[in-house]
C-alpha cells in the first residue's frame, strides 16, 4: 500500500501543478493561468507550464501549504543551526521540536522532518523529470526554445540533486527516462558519493554548451549560471571522502584547477557590489552580484503576500516585524568577527571571550557589554545587537525584546535577508516581514572564494598569491562598505571597526587555507552553506566539538548535545524511505542498520 500511495503522488504531481503564465519581464512574477491536466501535460502547448513549475519548485514545490518554513529551501535549518553559526530560536526548545532536534544531534530515522524533506527534493526532481520528457519529444518547429528548455531543466534538477547529496549521502539517482513507477526499486547505493557529483557536474556541463549567455526573462538560468554551479559542485567532489568515516582523504587537484578556469568564466561578467549591505536591498536583488537567484515577488496577485520567501517565514525577529524570531545567530559566530590590532581575524582565540555581553544597569536598561574589541564590520551587517542601528529604521536602534526566548537563546538577531521596517517594500502583517527580496543561490562572492579555495589547495606560489588578492578583495569590499553608525550620534560608528588585507609574509599554504575557511564563514554567515562547508573540509568534527563544550556552559539545551564523527556529517535516511523501498535502501553509517 505504501509503494503505491507514493507512486500515486509523485503521478500527481505531474498532474495537479499549478503554475505561472510568462511575460517578458519576470515569468514567475504574473498570477496563476491554469492548471496542467491528462490534455496538455503531454503536449508542446503545456511544456513552458511544466518549465515554470520547475522553476517555481525552488522556492519549494508546495510553497506556503508545504510548510516549506519546516524543510525551508534555503537551509537555514539545515546548513546553520546544524553548525557553529546559528541557534534554532524561536519560543523556546518546545517550540518546532523536529528543528531543535537537529540544532542538538539529536536525530534518527523517524524524525518526521526528514522524511518531509527528502520527499519535498525528489518532487523537484520529477517536476524537472516531467518537464524533460516532454521536452525530448516535442519537435523545435512546436517549441523553438527546446534546447534552451532542456539545458534549463538540466540545472535546475542539478541544483535538486546536489541538495539531496550534501544532505542525505546515499540516494537514488535517475533521470527523466526511469519509469516512475520503478522508482522504489532504484537502491541508493548504485552509485558513490564522489559518482553523483561528477554525473550532477557532467549534467551541468552539458548544459552550458546549450544555455544562451544572458536570457531576456529574470530568473531564467544562463551559460554562466551552469558554470558557477559546475564549480560548485566539483569543489566539493575534490574533496574524496572515506565511505564509512565520512573523513576526507585526500583533494584532487586536477578537479581543483577545473574549479578555477570555470570561476574565471564569470570574471568581468559579475562584480561584487560596492556596499555589502546593498545584498538586503530589492534595487540591488538582480544586479551585479547575482549569478543564480530564487525569483520571489509581492502583491502579484496570489493569496497572502504573494510568492514571498516562504522558508524563511519563522525567522523575522519581533519588534517592528512581529515575527516569530527564529534563526538567531550563536554567539560563537558574534565572536568570531572580532579583529586584532592588525585587523585580521584571530583564528585561535576569537571565542576565548565573548564579544557584546548583554547585561542590566542600575536602572534596569539593558546595555553592551565587553564591546571594546575591535570587529569586522561584517558584523553589525549580519548580526542585529541590542541598542544598535537596525537598517534604516529610524524608530529604535534594535532591541532585546525583539528575541522571544531570550534566557534560551540570547539577545541577538539575524539582521540579513529582511528588509527596513519602515520600508514600502516590506508587507505590513503576516507572513511577518515580508517582501519580494530574492534569494540568492550564487552570488559573486562565493565564486571568488570557491576559486580562492581552489587555489590554495592546488598550492604553488603564484596560486596562493593569487588566492591572498581574492581574498582581500572581498575584505577590502567590507572595508570600504559604510559602516553602521551609532544610533543616537550618526557621526560615530556603533563599533571599533577594524579590518585589513592579508599582508604577503607569511602567506603559506596552511595559513592561507585558515584564512579562507574563516573569510568564507565571515562572508557567507547565515546564508545556509556553513555546516556542509565543514563537512566539506573535513573539519565538521573538531569544530562542532569545540563549540558544543563551550555552548553546553552557557546553553542548558545543549548539555547532552553530542556530534558524532563518521554519523553526523550527514543526516539519516528516513524510515518511510527505507519502508518505500521495501528494504532495499541502506542506512548512512552511524546510525546503524534498519
Amino acid at each position: 500500500m505504501l509503494r503505491m500511495k507514493r507512486n500515486q503522488i509523485f503521478a500527481a504531481l505531474a498532474l495537479t501543478l499549478t503554475v505561472a503564465g510568462c511575460d517578458e519581464s519576470s515569468f514567475l512574477d504574473t498570477r496563476p493561468q491554469g492548471t496542467l491536466n491528462e490534455t496538455n501535460l503531454n503536449s508542446a502547448k503545456g511544456v513552458e507550464l511544466l518549465v515554470s513549475a520547475a522553476y517555481q519548485a525552488l522556492a519549494g514545490p508546495a510553497g506556503q501549504e508545504g510548510s516549506v518554513w519546516f524543510t525551508p529551501m534555503t537551509n537555514w535549518t539545515y546548513g546553520e543551526v546544524r553548525s557553529d553559526n546559528a541557534y534554532k530560536g524561536g519560543g523556546g526548545v518546545g517550540d518546532a521540536t523536529d528543528l531543535h532536534k537537529l540544532e542538538t544531534f539529536d536525530v534518527d530515522a523517524t524524525l518526521g522532518n526528514l522524511d518531509s524533506k527528502w520527499f519535498q527534493l525528489y518532487s523537484c526532481v520529477q517536476r524537472c523529470n516531467s518537464a524533460l520528457k516532454v521536452l525530448n519529444t516535442a519537435s523545435p518547429a512546436d517549441v523553438p526554445s527546446r534546447d534552451i528548455r532542456i539545458a534549463e531543466m538540466k540545472v535546475l534538477r542539478a541544483h535538486f540533486y546536489f541538495e539531496l547529496s550534501r544532505l542525505f549521502n546515499r540516494v537514488p539517482y535517475f533521470d527523466e527516462n526511469v519509469d516512475i513507477n520503478t522508482y522504489a526499486d532504484i537502491p541508493n547505493t548504485e552509485y558513490t558519493r564522489h559518482e553523483i557529483l561528477g554525473m550532477i557536474a557532467a549534467q551541468l556541463a552539458e548544459a552550458a554548451e546549450t544555455l544562451p549567455e544572458t536570457q531576456a526573462e529574470r530568473g531564467r538560468v544562463n551559460k554562466y549560471v551552469a558554470y558557477a554551479y559546475e564549480a560548485k559542485v566539483k569543489l566539493y567532489q575534490a574533496y574524496e571522502e572515506d565511505e564509512k568515516t565520512h573523513s576526507v582523504t585526500s583533494v584532487d587537484k586536477n578537479l581543483m584547477n577545473e574549479v578555477v578556469g570555470l570561476c574565471d568564466k564569470l570574471e568581468g561578467r559579475y562584480s561584487l557590489l560596492d556596499n555589502f549591505q546593498d545584498l538586503d536591498l530589492l534595487a540591488y536583488e538582480n544586479g551585479a552580484e547575482s549569478v543564480f537567484a530564487v525569483q520571489y515577488s509581492m502583491n502579484d496577485g496570489t493569496s497572502d503576500a504573494g510568492r514571498v520567501n516562504w522558508s524563511n517565514l519563522l525567522n523575522a525577529p519581533q519588534g517592528p516585524y512581529s515575527g516569530d524570531g527564529f534563526f538567531l545567530p550563536s554567539q560563537n559566530l558574534i565572536n568570531a568577527y572580532k579583529t586584532g590590532a592588525d585587523g585580521l581575524p584571530l583564528f585561535d582565540t576569537f571565542n576565548d571571550e565573548d564579544y557584546d555581553v548583554i547585561a542590566t544597569d542600575a536602572s534596569g536598561n539593558i546595555v553592551n557589554t565587553q564591546v571594546d574589541s575591535n570587529v569586522d564590520p561584517r558584523l553589525d551587517f549580519i548580526v542585529g545587537r541590542p541598542n544598535i542601528t537596525w537598517k534604516s529604521y529610524p524608530n529604535s536602534p534594535c532591541q532585546a525584546s525583539w528575541v522571544r526566548d531570550q534566557g534560551t537563546y540570547g539577545q541577538h538577531c539575524t539582521k540579513r535577508f529582511f528588509v527596513s521596517p519602515e520600508s514600502g517594500d516590506m508587507f505590513k502583517g503576516w507572513p511577518w516581514g515580508a517582501s519580494a527580496m530574492n534569494w540568492q543561490v550564487i552570488r559573486y562572492a562565493h565564486v571568488l572564494l570557491w576559486k580562492a579555495e581552489a587555489l590554495i589547495e592546488i598550492g604553488d606560489a603564484a596560486s596562493l598569491e593569487q588566492a591572498r588578492q581574492i581574498v582581500n578583495r572581498i575584505r577590502l569590499r567590507a572595508k570600504n562598505s559604510p559602516y553602521v553608525k551609532d544610533f543616537n550620534d550618526p557621526a560615530k560608528d556603533a563599533a571599533h571597526y577594524l579590518v585589513n588585507e592579508y599582508p604577503a609574509a607569511g602567506w603559506a599554504q596552511e595559513y592561507a587555507r585558515q584564512a579562507l575557511r574563516f573569510e568564507t564563514r565571515l562572508e557567507t554567515a547565515m546564508e545556509g552553506d556553513r555546516f556542509f562547508d565543514l563537512v566539506r573540509w573535513g573539519i565538521a568534527t573538531p569544530t562542532m566539538t569545540r563549540f558544543l563544550n563551550v555552548e553546553r556552559s552557557k546553553r542548558v539545551y545543549y548539555s547532552n548535545a553530542t556530534y558524532t564523527a563518521g554519523r553526523d556529517e550527514y543526516l539519516p535516511i528516513p524510515l518511510p524511505q527505507y519502508n518505500f523501498s521495501e528494504g532495499l535502501y541502506v542506512q548512512n553509517p552511524g546510525y546503524g542498520a534498519f
